[in-house]
Order: structure tokens, then C-alpha cells, then sequence
């Protein structure tokens, strides 16, 4: 795994913001998940888009993020993501990914996460 040099007291604190997301993300604890994000936060995804078109890949606000995780970890419970990278500033993560799924083709994701007052405010996944 990577890591951007010169980190200062912000980025280290955005650091751990991006390690608490990989952990509770792959033990699928969603109140963990959740408590990192801002209350009006958006995320955009590429699977979102496919699974829901009409959000055009955005939702709006931890209820929204609430739903699509839950049904994620309902739909693949061995869903699982491997960091290989992460780059880190004042203002916002950026976050290498495998995502895996057994049975599945592994993806490549890159994911970036807007962070201000210690939570995330904007979150957009890009698919390799």
C-alpha cells in the first residue's frame, strides 16, 4: 500500500477517516460506515447508476446511503475491498481499491472522499 509523504495533523485525521471506512466497510458494519459521513453527504457510483438509473449514480444524505449499503451487504455478503493506495491531504482521500466478490471478476475502484470537520461530505467511486 501507498501513502502520500508529509502528511500534517489534517491529513493524518483524514488518514484514519479512510482506515475506519475500509474496516467497517468490510465487516459490513453500516452504523460505523455511516457515522464517518456528513448528515447531507453525496455519494455518486457507477453501480448505483446501473442498479438504479433514475438516481443518475447520485444519492443525497445518510437515509440514501443508509439504503444502498444495506441492500449491498444483503445482495453480497462476502463483498469485500482490498486498499492498495491512498493518498491523503487536508481536504480529501483518495482511495485505491480491489473490489472483490466470489464468482465475480475483481474490480479495480478508485474512490475519492470529500472531508471536512471530520466527515465526509462527497464520496465518488470511478471503476477501473
Amino acid at each position: 500500500m501507498e501513502r502520500s509523504e508529509g502528511v500534517n495533523k489534517n491529513g493524518s485525521d483524514n488518514e484514519q477517516i479512510a482506515i475506519k471506512w475500509f474496516a467497517a466497510f468490510n465487516e459490513h458494519n453500516l452504523e460505523n460506515l455511516l457515522e464517518l459521513y456528513h448528515e447531507n453527504a453525496h455519494h455518486y457510483s457507477p453501480k448505483l447508476k446501473l442498479r438504479h438509473p433514475e438516481t443518475n449514480g447520485l444519492i443525497i444524505g445518510k437515509p440514501e446511503l443508509d439504503l444502498w449499503w444495506q441492500d449491498a451487504f444483503e445482495r453480497l455478503p462476502q463483498l469485500h475491498y482490498k486498499m492498495t493506495a491512498l493518498t491523503v491531504n487536508d481536504e480529501r482521500v483518495f482511495m485505491e481499491y480491489i473490489r472483490q466478490v466470489p464468482g465475480e471478476e475483481d474490480i479495480n475502484v478508485a474512490e475519492v472522499l470529500e472531508i471536512e470537520q471530520g466527515r465526509i461530505i462527497s464520496s465518488k467511486v470511478y471503476h477501473g
